[in-house]
């Protein structure tokens, strides 16, 4: 049964720069795996990551380090959450999580389905 769903869109450029603002930002919201992908990519995980907050009804608290989107052998996007992020779920009742991501020009987009069993 579907518990939640999130979208998000982020300008790429805009994002961009507000990493070069604030540096510290960029090791607040990506994990140690995430820090070394292009800009577009961090984007879709930015927005991945929002659109899991959304799915989960925005809860107060949530650390993104505790959320990290990785590749699975077939190079399909995998969310895998620890700490804040895992509890938030746990108090949902999510058991799976169904992610896609896209960027094409200063665009990138995500969108997640969260289940519960």
């Amino acid at each position: 049964m579907i518990a939640g769903i999130g979208v998000d869109i982020v300008d790429v450029p805009r994002f961009g720069r507000q990493l070069e603002k604030t540096p510290r930002l960029h090791d607040r919201l990506f994990t140690e795996v995430e820090r070394g992908l292009p800009l577009r990519s961090l984007a879709a995980r930015f927005a991945a990551k929002e659109a899991i907050a959304k799915a989960l009804g925005a809860p107060a608290g949530m650390n993104w380090q505790d959320c990290s989107i990785l590749k699975d052998e077939a190079g399909d996007p995998q969310i895998h959450v620890t700490g804040t992020v895992a509890e938030a779920s746990r108090q949902r009742g999510i058991t799976s999580w169904h992610l896609t991501m896209s960027h094409d020009g200063d665009m990138a987009i995500a969108m997640v389905v969260a289940e519960r069993a």
